[in-house]
């Protein structure tokens, strides 16, 4: 919700509160902001001038020459604007004159024609293009006659603003307006609130002599109010309008829409003009939609609707999306005179689904969907009146259609001072707590200890006494309330999967990772780019209902997209190279449709690029963490079908039975496919396994009392059989007497036979209880070489 500070003034008195002040306390007191702006900051010296001349440029057909009255003088001012006539109000930007991007004008000269400034467009004091009314949009800021030649602009208008932006939670739908949020700022600051005062002439007629209402379902329209505006006169809407609307975030159409959004964005209360002439049968019918039945919306798109959406129609077609938007048949134009202006309250939870299935989301639809106040329709339909009074707009046909036939009524909710200080930990005597409550104009009755507190209608989230108690708070300040330890025999501590995790988390750390958490929502085009077969059961994803868009349509059932994007990312930013790690969730559904929660499984995922990394530097972090976590039996094997990695520079981590993870470099075609212009590594675990299989209770062990025998041997084996193969048979036939075993030695050279390679292995032998002898040496020695000549077909080399 953006809320500019002068609009905020009609409301309360800020006088004495700078913008910091303002934003802190409000922040305080619960009003979370977003951001604060500053409109045309850094202008200076910005001029009202009036077009007594303006003709062609002599020397170029797209420039125009300009006598500009500024008050004191006439200044010459050469433009390229095409929206500009004789006797055009416009801001003027003189020598001297600075503006919100740093440029400070002075003379110069196009085409042999001196220019004394320049005219000034909406975007150069720093509007954004999607505020900017259309017709303004390449244009220069044509003002109306309120302003005078030589006004000083920044002076005379609103222009110099600051605007802050507040974070509206779902449950406080009366802060998305400016009333709203002057009632929480008078709360914050113990001001009074004004109110508008709101009168309207009308004329002697009356509404149900030019149209009639009927409401078909009633729980989904509670309230519906029309009045009648006849002899309408449609045009712009003066500029202090325009300013408001646009520093609130909405573009200027014209008068009449934008009366309806000054007061939406006013009072909160969304509101619909309809051309009264293109209604058949000047009749308004509330109903649910037929099956099937079309109507194309404000924004020209045909919108297919279901028997579950709310329709605003006439007596023979829909006309509205109730709630939504309203229809283009019946849209305000040009060249319309009657007007039927809509006041309605609809169920915001139907509004809400219809929005959502439609995706199509509206300002009335998000404070519809939210809850408005039925009570607020009358007020804001008198306001949108008197505007239109105000601005000779049209003139008001007397009387109110007013279809409300069960009306909301406030709730009166018993306090207990007891009760709020038991809560909160504070000493507030019943009287300070009914002070603080009336600071948010809740009046309340008193007995004995007790207040019964009237929660008013534009509050519907006060229907609880807990309710209360954060009010209480939030007024007197978080930061006041004194610091208590809860009461009770509770406690707390981590689980072992927890306590794992965290120190996981260190050592990974300790290995010279950084730690990312990425989102659990991505794309289904992920698991193409990672190169997923069609088969695979990471295809089998859990689908949001509501997803904020196709990147985050489904639950992730692998994190290496996830990695790469990261990595990608950092490669792009010309990081020259960095190592990351991530523990996170992955969701797999029970069944298909999914109709439970699905299973949820925690992985680890290892991502480096650059400098040194390559695929035994990830081989080398993987086994340091595995040792560190206790875990014991796993070794390396070759995969080569895994689509993901390389094919020849791929292992699966095993250990007994299970595969607990992958590891190696990333395929050439996903590099491509992230834009990754150097090789990547990755290691994918199962965490949930190595949680189950860490080992974290150290047990001590003397040191060795006796001596350690080494032995060497070199074999020349096929290149197919891996080191892992030959330390695996070393390892069993070995025994309990072989303390290690190590690759020392892989070698290939003009001694070494086509197709095949001289692997050296380091042996290291140490018994318990005595110092082993040579004999007993010998005889392991030669049974690790027979094994190794009968498995993979060894031979020694001399």
């Amino acid at each position: 919700m953006f809320v500019p500070v002068k609009w905020l003034e009609d409301y309360i008195d800020l006088k004495g509160l700078d913008i910091r002040t303002l934003e802190d306390r409000l922040i305080m007191s619960g009003s979370n902001t977003e951001t604060v702006k500053r409109v045309a900051e850094g202008a200076e010296k910005v001029v009202v001038g009036r077009l007594d001349k303006v003709e062609k440029h002599p020397n170029a057909d797209k420039l125009s020459i300009c006598q500009v009255n500024v008050g004191a003088t006439v200044e010459q001012i050469v433009t390229g604007a095409a929206n500009i006539k004789e006797g055009d109000i416009v801001p003027v930007a003189l020598e001297g004159t600075r503006l919100p991007d740093g440029r400070t004008i002075g003379r110069t000269n196009f085409r042999g024609v001196e220019s004394n400034g320049m005219l000034i467009s909406l975007d150069e004091l720093g509007f954004e293009d999607k505020v900017i009314p259309k017709a303004l949009a390449d244009g220069i800021w044509i003002l109306d006659d309120s302003f005078k030649p030589g006004d000083d602009l920044l002076a005379v208008s609103e222009l110099q603003d600051h605007v802050i932006e507040f974070e509206i939670t779902p449950n406080r739908a009366d802060c998305l307006s400016i009333i709203g949020m002057a009632r929480e700022t008078a709360a914050t600051f113990e001001r009074p609130v004004r109110y508008p005062e709101i009168t309207v002439k009308g004329s002697a007629e009356q509404a149900e002599d030019f149209a009639s209402v009927e409401v078909q379902d009633e729980a989904l329209c509670p309230r519906y109010s029309a009045r009648i505006v006849k002899d309408v006169r449609i045009g712009d809407s003066p500029v202090w309008m325009q300013l408001r609307l646009m520093k609130a975030g909405m573009r200027p159409i014209n008068n009449i829409v934008d009366i309806t959004n000054y007061v939406l964005l006013e009072m909160g209360q969304p509101i619909h003009a309809f051309d009264l002439d293109t209604l058949k049968g000047h009749k308004i019918i509330v109903r649910r939609a037929k099956p099937e039945e079309t109507l194309v919306t404000l924004d020209g798109v045909e919108r297919k609707l279901d028997e579950n959406m709310l329709l605003i129609a006439d007596s023979e077609r829909g006309v509205a999306i109730a709630g939504v938007m309203g229809g283009d048949e019946t849209e305000v134009k040009p060249h319309t005179t009657r007007l039927l202006i809509e006041v309605a309250n609809f169920n915001k939870t139907n509004i809400r689904e219809t929005s959502r299935k439609l995706g199509l989301r509206s300002e009335a639809s998000s404070r519809y969907e939210k809850g408005v106040d039925p009570n607020l329709a009358a007020l804001a339909s008198d306001r949108v009146c008197q505007l239109i009074e105000q601005l000779g707009a049209g003139t008001v046909v007397g009387g109110i259609i007013d279809h409300y036939p069960v009306v909301a009524e406030p709730l009166k909710i018993a306090v207990r001072t007891q009760r709020v200080n038991q809560m909160l930990g504070t000493a507030f005597t019943t009287q300070e707590v009914e002070a603080l409550l009336g600071r948010l104009s809740l009046t309340a009755e008193r007995e004995g200890e007790t207040l019964l507190v009237t929660a008013p209608t534009y509050r519907p989230d006060l229907t609880r006494e807990i309710d209360f108690v954060e009010e209480v708070a939030r007024l007197y300040g978080y930061d006041r309330i004194p610091t208590t330890l809860p009461r009770g025999n509770g406690w707390g501590a981590k689980t072992n999967g927890q306590h794992r995790e965290d120190v996981s988390k260190e050592l990974l750390l300790g290995c010279g990772l950084s730690e990312i958490t990425t989102y659990s929502f991505v794309s289904p085009r992920s698991l193409d780019l990672v190169r997923i077969p069609d088969y695979s059961y990471l295809r089998s994803t859990v689908n949001l209902m509501n997803p904020l868009g196709e990147e985050y349509s489904i639950m992730r059932t692998t994190l290496l997209p996830n990695m790469l994007e990261v990595l990608a990312r950092n490669a792009k930013r010309n990081v020259p190279q960095a190592a990351f790690f991530e523990i996170g969730n992955l969701f797999f559904p029970k069944q298909l449709p999914v109709t439970e929660l699905p299973i949820e499984k925690k992985a680890l995922c290892i991502g480096c690029y650059g400098g040194a990394a390559d695929f035994f530097t990830l081989k080398g972090i993987v086994c340091k963490y595995l040792d560190r976590m206790g875990i014991r039996g796993y070794r390396f094997v070759t995969e080569a079908n895994n689509e993901t990695f390389h094919p020849g520079r791929c292992a699966a981590v095993i250990m007994g039975n299970h595969v607990i993870g992958t590891l190696g470099e990333v395929h050439p075609t996903v590099l491509e496919n992230y834009e990754l212009r150097e090789r990547a590594y990755l290691a994918d675990l199962d965490f949930n396994i190595l949680v189950q299989a860490a080992r974290m209770d150290n047990v001590y062990r003397p040191l060795p009392k006796f001596p350690a025998i080494t032995r060497d041997l070199a074999v020349l084996v096929a290149d197919e059989i891996t080191a892992g193969e030959l330390v695996e048979i070393v390892q069993m036939e070995g025994g309990p007497l072989l303390a290690e075993t190590a690759i020392f030695d892989v070698y290939k050279g003009k001694q070494i036979p086509d197709g095949m390679k001289s692997v050296a292995i380091g042996m290291t032998f140490r018994a318990p209880d005595r110092t082993l002898t040579d004999e007993e040496i010998g005889g392991l020695f030669s049974g690790i070489v027979q094994k190794l000549e009968e498995l993979t077909g060894a031979t020694l080399r001399s």
